[in-house]
């Protein structure tokens, strides 16, 4: 799965896994996207969308 927001972009990100003697693994952060239909210029959209665009209703749920 792409974990891509059809709405705002947002992806997965990288930062480090520090342990408790302070070495420093590379990670990644996922997007928290969810599968959801919604109204996209007037059609009906099955898409991954974001938990924040989900909030902020920048969308129109079905």
């Amino acid at each position: 799965m792409s974990r891509v927001c059809s709405v705002c972009g947002k992806g997965q990100t990288s930062g480090n896994n520090v342990s408790h003697s302070n070495r420093k693994t590379r990670r990644t952060f996922q997007a928290n996207v969810q599968k959801v239909s919604y109204v996209k210029d007037g059609k009906v959209v099955n898409d991954y969308v974001c938990a924040r665009c989900l909030k902020s209703s920048k969308i129109e749920r079905v």
